[in-house]
């Protein structure tokens, strides 16, 4: 039976934030069977859990907030702890941003391998998609459904030439993350960079930490997978689904989605209770396993 994990140590590093282009010390801390995943703002004293309850704002990245106080860019963090199969951790950072680091969840993944994991006394448990599920907003779709493991299946085009369709599906486990989900980095266009600069975002972007694509191609020096873009976009989707507080057993289908679309599909879930159950094995038969009472969602999200 799998039990839930913690970190065995506690690790941290430094960086700016993305869109706030401010310094930010981040720790990884271990806790206790059933704290989840926490973030912890060290400079204000306010805790948040990582979950769709606290989920506030989804302009181009997702942000939790409590009480006023708000982290943003938790996705390559989250999708990090939840790829590699950590449960419980307090994730302290003394400003209002994740650091985007290299723009990858793999800086992420480096630390959890350095902390190491250490297993709680207590089962895990797994959301298990009974039916399917689906969003859908003109050419943009999301979609949920029954599968004896985790998938994400994603598709994106853009009005580009690099970027008119791509395409990738990978089966969500520790290795196939860190190996092919975790290294691919954001992504944005240079066309855009003034207007977000304007809006009061991307203000710490570089070539350091995003892929940044011209009119003719890639500024950056190269591409780290051919498919590097769809391959973001599934490691934000993994990210923002772990809201949901319990690893997913059920094949996700998006295409052209995003954070929105990614958020909207976890609110249709909690509509819809008949469409999954919570069970201690990934592979048992739900036959006979109450579905658990999880907490709705925040009614200040607007996901129109």
């Amino acid at each position: 039976m799998p039990y839930r994990r913690t970190l065995r140590r506690a690790v941290g590093c430094t960086g700016i934030g993305l869109h706030s282009g401010k310094p930010v010390r981040l720790e990884l801390k271990p806790a206790p069977a059933e704290h989840g995943i926490r973030f912890l703002r060290t400079d204000v004293g306010v805790e948040i859990p990582a979950s769709i309850e606290y989920l506030a704002r989804l302009d181009h990245a997702t942000t939790l907030s409590r009480n006023g106080v708000s982290v943003d860019t938790v996705e390559h963090l989250l999708s990090a702890l939840h790829g590699l199969g950590v449960d419980d951790a307090l994730v302290e950072v003394d400003g209002p941003e994740v650091p985007i680091l290299d723009g990858s969840g793999a800086p992420f993944v480096i630390l959890i391998h350095e902390a190491g994991l250490k297993p709680l006394a207590v089962n895990r448990r797994y959301l298990k998609i009974l039916k399917p599920v689906d969003v859908v907003r003109g050419a943009k779709s999301i979609r949920i459904s029954p599968a004896d493991h985790f998938r994400v299946s994603y598709v994106i085009g853009f009005d580009h030439p690099l970027l008119r369709h791509q395409a990738a599906s990978f089966r969500v486990a520790a290795d196939t993350f860190a190996e092919d989900i975790a290294p691919a980095r954001t992504f944005g266009f240079l066309r855009e960079v003034e207007t977000l600069r304007r809006s009061g975002l991307a203000l710490g972007g570089s070539l350091d930490n995003a892929v940044v694509i011209g009119e003719t191609g890639v500024l950056n020096n190269r591409l780290r997978f051919k498919d590097e873009f769809v391959r973001h976009k599934i490691l934000d989707a993994i990210g923002d689904l772990s809201l949901l507080g319990h690893p997913v057993v059920g094949h996700l289908e998006a295409t052209r989605a995003g954070h929105a679309l990614h958020a909207a599909l976890c609110q249709r879930l909690w509509e819809s209770p008949d469409a999954w159950t919570v069970v201690t094995h990934p592979e048992l038969p739900v036959m006979g396993l109450p579905s658990l009472p999880l907490a709705a969602p925040s009614p200040r999200l607007a996901l129109s």
